[in-house]
């Protein structure tokens, strides 16, 4: 297997050609191993400005951010200050939800977890206030039971800034504060920031989103989500070299740089033991644990988790028995692209992990139940329209909602093709990823329950 420094040259090498062929604007490229770390970076932060990337640039972790969260949480464990599996009520009384049976039932477990079984993609404004967090809870109170907690996965923001309520209530401070006093101050991270007044002391990169009839991202009009779904990842920023700092503690058993205890190595455990298994959605993992998204590729088990903002997107993968994590930080056009053609590369190389390639349509696409799959299915974020042509096509046609119907031009229909199963895959690749929609359980009739593309949206006609 290669060394750090003959795949540091490699990405030194290829970086900018790479992001140039996915139309990638800027990249950062982290990898830890053996202890040492190698940084990269290449391209343009931000297209207004022109300001070229480099090693101390930061970018939008995204989701992400989730397993600092966590991480978080977990403190609290480790300090008996939390029991994961009693109610979310009996830390925060005003966690409220349209059904009160499930919002007096729901763990913290089962918030970290991704199965408390709520609507997650609310992303409300409740104002720039260090009070942002716990305004948000009231502003769920109305949020719909999808199924009962625990039943199974839905990928679920909101139960994220649930569970920074909780550290708030249990730390008596704003969520940013205590992400910067539990772990970014402990973790001796020196490029942190958790809103754009910080993020403005560095080098920051920029979103830049799709336009209609061009395959090259232009700047987005705003540079992150909400305050309030902070918890959740629409804020946080760092370098490369911090974000593996973070993933270096994780694999260091929760000790920090200077050998103070960060985190148990009882709760690093913890968050790497599998929770729930997931249906087949392949870019995302096999299982979740707390946390952490568990990928059981030939050669882990290797543990991450992705971030995607406006126009940002970001990936981590640490293989903790061999103690390598890789980090791919950017700001726009195909990042699963770039993230394929790296990450396969670096772990396979340095790690000795194989990763699996990522879906395409078959050769001769596999026999769909068309009574089952077709129909309306809805969310916070879209209303999707799944039917078949006069050709016997079948045709995905989603309507944003919200925030999402204001980024970008409107989505165009995408035709699906029978992948493996009840899943559906995209024809035509969309910033580089033929994304599975999974077709998963019964309406009663034999017919899908839910579209699940990582969030399970309901079927909503008769």
């Amino acid at each position: 297997m290669s060394t750090l420094s003959e795949i540091g040259t490699w990405v030194q090498e290829n970086l900018a050609e790479l992001i140039a062929a996915d139309n990638v604007p800027a990249a950062s490229v982290g990898i830890l191993a053996g202890g040492e770390v190698f940084t990269a970076a290449a391209g343009i932060l931000n297209k207004n400005t022109g300001v070229e990337a480099d090693v101390d640039s930061v970018f939008q972790i995204g989701s992400i951010t989730k397993t600092w969260t966590t991480t978080l949480i977990m403190q609290l464990v480790d300090e008996g200050l939390l029991d994961l599996d009693a109610p979310v009520r009996d830390t925060v009384p005003a966690f409220t939800i349209a059904d009160d049976a499930a919002a007096s039932a729901i763990t913290t477990r089962q918030l970290l977890s991704h199965v408390s079984g709520f609507e997650g993609d609310l992303f409300i404004d409740t104002g720039v206030g260090d009070d942002c967090v716990e305004k948000y809870l009231a502003a769920i109170a109305d949020a719909p039971q999808l199924f009962a907690p625990g039943e199974r996965f839905s990928y679920n923001n909101a139960a994220f800034v649930v569970l920074g309520r909780i550290i708030e209530v249990l730390r008596d401070k704003p969520f940013d504060r205590a992400l910067h006093e539990h772990l970014a101050g402990p973790l001796k991270l020196t490029h942190v920031a958790t809103d754009a007044s910080q993020a403005i002391m560095f080098r920051a990169a920029l979103g830049h989103i799709p336009v209609e009839g061009s395959d090259v991202p232009e700047p987005a009009p705003v540079w992150s989500l909400v305050r309030s779904n902070a918890p959740a990842g629409s804020m946080l920023a760092m370098t490369a070299r911090d974000l593996l700092g973070f993933a270096r503690m994780h694999i260091d058993g929760g000790t920090g740089p200077d050998g103070t205890q960060v985190l148990s190595a009882e709760s690093v455990r913890a968050m790497q033991e599998r929770q729930v298994e997931l249906p087949d959605l392949g870019l995302m993992g096999n299982a979740w644990g707390l946390g952490w998204e568990i990928f059981d590729w030939e050669g882990g088990p290797v543990v991450g988790h992705d971030g995607g903002t406006i126009g940002q997107s970001a990936f981590l993968r640490i293989v903790p028995g061999t103690g390598v994590a890789v980090v791919i930080l950017t700001n726009g056009g195909s990042p699963v692209s770039l993230y394929a053609t790296l990450m396969t590369k670096i772990l396979g190389e340095i790690a000795g992990v194989t990763m699996p390639a990522l879906p395409v349509p078959p050769d001769s696409p596999v026999d769909v139940d068309l009574e089952r799959i077709l129909g309306t299915y809805s969310s916070s974020v879209s209303d999707s329209v799944v039917r078949q042509d006069e050709e016997g096509r079948i045709w995905l046609e989603r309507t944003m909602k919200g925030i999402f119907a204001e980024l970008g031009p409107a989505p165009e229909p995408v035709e699906l093709v029978g992948w493996n199963g009840d899943s559906l895959v995209p024809a035509v690749p969309e910033r580089g990823m033929h994304m599975p929609h999974a077709f998963v359980g019964d309406d009663g009739s034999g017919r899908a329950l839910y579209l699940h593309t990582g969030r399970a949206d309901r079927r909503v006609d008769a």
